[in-house]
């Protein structure tokens, strides 16, 4: 499994890094990302603090990413935050998107994908089809998520990047111990958001190809 798009108490999650990591191996993980909810207030603090996380790396036998999940930033100031995170070292950035669940700014969808700093949308809500032409064309990676109330799109979703050719992942959105899932249920929830087996396969073969090129 690689999860790209979990949290740790340095936002709103639950556990310190160490134990956010340590359950993710006995999950089955190969690959991590820990990225707190951020802005501009927080951001540098976030990264500082999840970067040295990966001294963990050679005993759990795991790659452990820092990034952040820009959160709520007005539409206009995302590109800004982005590559100010990546300056900073950022290995990944996520774009918490308009999901039908929280009030999130309309445009945001659209800002993260125009954005060359922006790796993955997470649940876009009910992403357009000009949106979802505009991921394919800048490669951004759209998510369908495990996590209750925001996986309540992920048909739509799923309908529309297989249709358009956008990349989909899969991701947990992590918060609680038991968010975490295996490959098995990340399976099922590709599957039931309306992916074949062979799309389930490109999504998972899609969030091996960002890892290798956060490893490059």
């Amino acid at each position: 499994m690689i999860d790209l798009h979990t949290h740790t108490l340095f936002s709103d999650g639950e556990l310190i890094p160490a134990e956010h990591i340590r359950r993710a191996v006995t999950y089955g993980y190969r690959a991590i990302a820990m990225t707190d909810h951020a802005d501009f207030t927080n951001f540098e603090f976030i990264l500082s603090a999840l970067q040295k996380a990966k001294v963990m790396e050679e005993e759990f036998k795991i790659d452990i990413f820092a990034g952040i999940e820009i959160t709520h930033v007005p539409p206009g100031q995302i590109d800004k935050l982005a590559q100010k995170a990546k300056e900073f070292g950022a290995d990944i950035v996520v774009v918490h998107g308009e999901t039908i669940v929280e009030p999130v700014a309309p445009g945001t969808n659209r800002a993260a994908i125009e954005s060359e700093f922006v790796d993955i949308l997470a649940h876009p809500g009910f992403l357009t089809a000009e949106e979802t032409e505009l991921a394919k064309a800048t490669n951004t990676y759209l998510e369908i998520t495990a996590r209750s109330g925001h996986n309540r799109t992920n048909g739509h979703i799923a309908r529309l990047a297989t249709e358009i050719g956008a990349k989909l992942v899969c991701n947990t959105d992590t918060h609680r111990p038991g968010d975490m899932i295996t490959k098995e249920t990340a399976y099922d929830i590709l599957i039931g958001a309306g992916l074949t087996k062979d799309q389930a396969d490109a999504a998972f073969r899609n969030s091996e190809e960002i890892v290798q090129k956060m490893k490059s």
